[in-house]
């Protein structure tokens, strides 16, 4: 990898304020803050800067992408339940041209029917599912190497 400055947004959606307490048997235990104080430690390893977010509000996250272009490089986002039916946060990704990582912390596909479809996967560069916590450092480190190339 080269040495280029790379930052990335990292936007988490609805409920996930709640991570490490709602449905610990499908997202696990760890906060979101635990999270987010692991994925700087990755973030330092990689050499690049991260911005970590939580909205639950569709608006304020769409806003976010619109911004996003201007000063990151790529956006590694876990749209929670607005990856199956939020076209606003779909055209928001495309209209701003956001290169977007989509990640998933519980396997999708082996849960209710409707969680099989995520109407952002078309517009984003990669996605990662199902991999627990671990799916946002391989999303992240993803998005670096995308951007330094």
């Amino acid at each position: 990898m080269n040495s280029r400055h790379v930052r990335i947004l990292v936007i988490n959606g609805p409920n996930l304020n709640l991570l490490g307490t709602r449905q610990p048997e499908v997202y696990g235990t760890e906060t979101l803050n635990d999270l987010e104080r692991r994925l700087r430690e990755r973030a330092a390893q990689l050499g690049c800067e991260i911005e970590m977010r939580q909205s639950n509000l569709e608006g304020e996250i769409i806003g976010w992408l619109h911004e996003s272009v201007k000063t990151f490089d790529a956006v590694v986002m876990n749209p929670g339940a607005y990856a199956h039916y939020s076209y606003a946060i779909r055209d928001a990704i495309t209209s701003a041209r956001v290169r977007l990582f989509e990640v998933h912390i519980s396997n999708v596909y082996a849960r209710e029917e409707f969680r099989h479809r995520s109407v952002i996967a078309p517009v984003a560069a990669g996605i990662v599912v199902g991999m627990g916590t671990v799916g946002y450092e391989l999303a992240l480190e993803a998005a670096v190497r995308t951007a330094r190339r």
